[in-house]
């Protein structure tokens, strides 16, 4: 591969990693029309983007504006006009217009920090309130209290969210602070691309002199040798230097396959703290903020409709985006009625796989409604934990599993942290005598078992 088809491929990725980010696209629509696209040519006034087929043609083409805002954003240019070709609209490689060579002494570009992520519209809930407060920490007093920090959870949780806050929190009240976000997939190209044109000690150089660094999904660094040991030389001179390092993964350090043990080490030496899906009350506000940023008028909506898809797509916050973005899309192609109830609600929704059947029951959903109950997350129910609160909500999930669902105990137990029967069939115990006497947790039960009918 050509220096140049490095360059290409580099500032490419690093469009598509911004684009994806934003969420100005759905996730479907993102995997389906975007990524497979690349980057044929570019010059200091044109961008040629390469797609396979007539249809991703029509749509990014009309999506145009977005998308020369975004590279001109990552290469700090201005005057930067995409247009999209089929391969076979391409010209030969001998008529297009030289480019000139790009200059690679300033391999680190841009901050990468995408604006309109902060913490002014990062909704806290119980699912993800230790990561905020980690998080909010560690812009208020970078390289003080927790370097790395280590966020964890499944992907669309908001740890990318997070990790853009902490970055505009900073350059807010310090604009001359250096500081980079960038995914493990840019971290690996960029290394990539170095060392082809022999700048990786510039590169280098110019990482140590961050005061900041926010690395998205380390996960995928796992398994490349040289970028793990530029990353293991990076990550000790920051530290070192007490400046401020963050760190997402969708797993903890331990879990992630592939990756070296001196940096699994060195990850678990700060904080990790870990997010979850979205308890019911959280995905209602986040629901909420998206349909204000959409310039939609809130009182359309039935609250109950708002319920339904908090009930029903609160996996992750790009799945309730996602939800929601078909209702409104539903209610203005094929719906007469301008506001939006729960027919038009479930018309919309009809056939899809991610509504779960208001008769489907099962120990997710049992776990969801205790948590939202006790004001925990999942995560803490099936954790180690065993404080008295944790505990108490623990046994009262497993004893409504083995009740509604009449599941054998080992299978329970797998659902509760790998628990092993005995455990399970002690929990039952327990509620069910507690119960004799017990008019308070009595009270639970009966207000817990009205949820999940």
């Amino acid at each position: 591969m050509t220096s140049m088809q490095f360059y290409l491929d580099d500032v490419w990725g690093r469009v598509k990693t911004s684009i994806e980010s934003s969420n100005y696209f759905d996730q479907p629509i993102f995997k389906t029309y975007i990524e497979n696209s690349q980057l044929a040519s570019l010059d200091d006034k044109k961008a040629v983007i390469s797609v396979p087929t007539y249809l991703q043609k029509v749509i990014l083409s009309d999506e145009l504006g977005f998308i020369n805002q975004t590279i001109n954003t990552v290469l700090d240019k201005e005057s930067i006009e995409c247009i999209v070709l089929l391969p076979n609209e391409i010209p030969k490689i001998s008529e297009i217009k030289p480019v000139s060579e790009p200059t690679y002494q300033k391999v680190i570009r841009t901050d990468g920090v995408i604006s309109n992520q902060t913490f002014d519209n990062f909704i806290v809930g119980p699912s993800n309130n230790e990561s905020h407060s980690a998080a909010l920490a560690c812009a208020y007093r970078p390289g003080q209290y927790y370097t790395p920090l280590f966020i964890y959870g499944n992907s669309g949780l908001g740890k990318t969210h997070l990790l853009n806050s902490i970055g505009n929190y900073i350059l807010k009240g310090n604009p001359d602070a250096k500081v980079l976000y960038t995914s493990s997939s840019d971290f690996v190209r960029q290394v990539a691309l170095s060392i082809s044109n022999r700048t990786i000690e510039d590169f280098k150089d110019q990482m140590y002199n961050l005061d900041v660094l926010l690395i998205d999904d380390i996960q995928f660094l796992a398994g490349k040798e040289k970028s793990h040991e530029i990353f293991f030389h990076i990550f000790n001179e920051l530290v070192f230097n007490k400046k401020q390092i963050v760190i997402t993964s969708d797993r903890i350090p331990t879990e992630i396959k592939g990756l070296e043990d001196r940096l699994i080490s060195r990850f678990s030496s700060g904080l990790s703290v870990g997010v979850d899906s979205p308890e019911f009350d959280t995905a209602v506000q986040i629901l909420e903020l998206k349909i204000k940023h959409k310039a939609v008028d809130p009182k359309i909506f039935d609250q109950e409709v708002l319920a339904y898809i908090a009930s029903n797509f609160s996996k992750d916050v790009r799945m309730l985006e996602g939800a929601l973005n078909r209702l409104l899309f539903f209610s203005i192609e094929f719906s007469q009625n301008e506001h939006i109830n729960m027919e038009v609600a479930m018309n919309a929704f009809k056939g899809s796989a991610d509504v779960v059947s208001t008769n489907e029951l099962d120990t997710k959903t049992i776990k969801r409604i205790v948590a939202d109950f006790y004001g925990l997350t999942q995560a803490q129910l099936v954790s180690k934990a065993r404080t008295k609160a944790i505990a108490n909500a623990r046994h009262i999930a497993i004893y409504l599993s083995r009740k509604h669902l009449d599941l054998p105990y080992n299978k329970i137990g797998e659902d509760f942290g790998k628990r092993d029967h005995s455990t399970i069939i002690s929990a039952c115990d327990k509620i069910e005598k507690n119960l004799k006497t017990d008019q308070l947790l009595a009270k639970a039960i009966y207000e817990l078992e009205s949820k999940l009918k």
